[in-house]
């Protein structure tokens, strides 16, 4: 038997208007009518043009990114737009298409348009509340997480060793015979500059090489800017000067440098700089910047691939995936006679 929308909208209790906005998605309709009438197109098995196989197969051959970012860019910045490039790569490969939106403040109005959407899977990048995770899990709709921080248990994560990649930071530097070391961290409440931090710190200390509160500054964000200002606290509360710098990420280590060119400071002569993310400006840049080298855009590429895996009801035994990193040496630090 063949129903019309008609035939939805007297079954839902809605009027037809109603029905023709939730089927192309456009206009506002709150999230229980979209339920109501998504159920009944379900029922029926009606089939309007674009979404035919669609509603045959259950699915809409489309995943979801939500990026927690308090700041822009997003698309262009260094970090995430490569996350990205490996989604798209990734998404093309499987055939699906990606909706990518951004939450500054961790609610769920990004989710709920997603699940609106009726995406196959979502992939979530950096930290979010549990009650968003809570959402999802209500709606059955599989996910993923990418580089993020939950307390939810069976969540799986895609991260990179950012403890480890804190202790090659430290090694390289002691090695190289920097001994009065200043750390430049970025907001602890993302697991990335955490982890780096405790990394570094926990690595030095078992070298013999004590880090001085005076040479650590904690800032509230990751930008350029926050990076400059850091590296001048620093530098004027220390009585006995930083030979060397560490920045939990790049941006921040290019700002401490241009702080650095601003007091007539010289690197790698007078003072070391080493970054962490080895983001592209880090090759190119007078001098280039020691970093510690993460798989970006490996880590977008294999979160669609587990997120298809999931979305197709195969076996995923990983709870976590992480990956090692490994030091990129520049001219930003050198060897040091000790």
């Amino acid at each position: 038997m063949s129903y019309t929308i008609n035939d939805i909208a007297e079954r839902a209790g809605v009027s037809k208007s109603t029905v023709s906005r939730v089927i192309t998605n456009s206009g506002y309709t709150s999230m229980e009518t979209r339920q109501k009438v998504w159920k009944v197109i379900e029922e029926l098995k009606y089939q309007p043009n674009g979404l035919a196989r669609a509603m045959v197969s259950q699915q809409t051959n489309t995943i979801g990114v939500i990026i927690m970012a308090n700041h822009y860019p997003v698309i262009s910045h260094p970090f995430y737009g490569k996350v990205l490039d490996g989604i798209l790569e990734a998404a093309d490969h499987y055939r699906y298409s990606v909706i990518v939106t951004t939450e500054k403040e961790m609610s769920l109005s990004s989710t709920e348009d997603m699940i609106i959407k009726r995406v196959d899977g979502i992939i979530l990048i950096s930290r979010l509340q549990d009650e968003v995770i809570d959402f999802i899990d209500k709606y059955k709709v599989p996910y993923i997480m990418v580089n993020g921080t939950t307390e939810k248990q069976n969540v799986i994560n895609i991260v990179n060793d950012d403890m480890q990649g804190g202790m090659l930071a430290a090694d390289h530097l002691f090695q190289s015979g920097y001994r009065n070391i200043g750390v430049i961290v970025g907001p602890q409440e993302h697991r990335s500059h955490s982890f780096r931090y405790k990394g570094f710190s926990r690595r030095l200390k078992e070298l013999g090489c004590q880090l001085n509160e005076n040479m650590v500054d904690q800032t509230k964000n990751s930008k350029f800017e926050s990076g400059r200002e850091a590296f001048l606290a620093i530098w004027e509360r220390s009585h006995n000067k930083p030979d060397a710098i560490f920045a939990t990420n790049d941006i921040l280590a290019f700002g401490a440098i241009r702080e650095m060119n601003h007091l007539g400071l010289k690197v790698p002569d007078d003072i070391a700089v080493m970054g962490f993310d080895n983001i592209d400006f880090t090759e190119i840049s007078t001098p280039s910047i020691t970093t510690v080298h993460i798989e970006k855009t490996k880590m977008g590429y294999d979160a669609v691939t587990v997120l298809e895996q999931i979305i197709k009801r195969q076996e995923v035994k990983l709870e976590m995936i992480e990956y090692k990193p490994r030091l990129i040496e520049r001219e930003s630090t050198r060897k040091r006679e000790i």
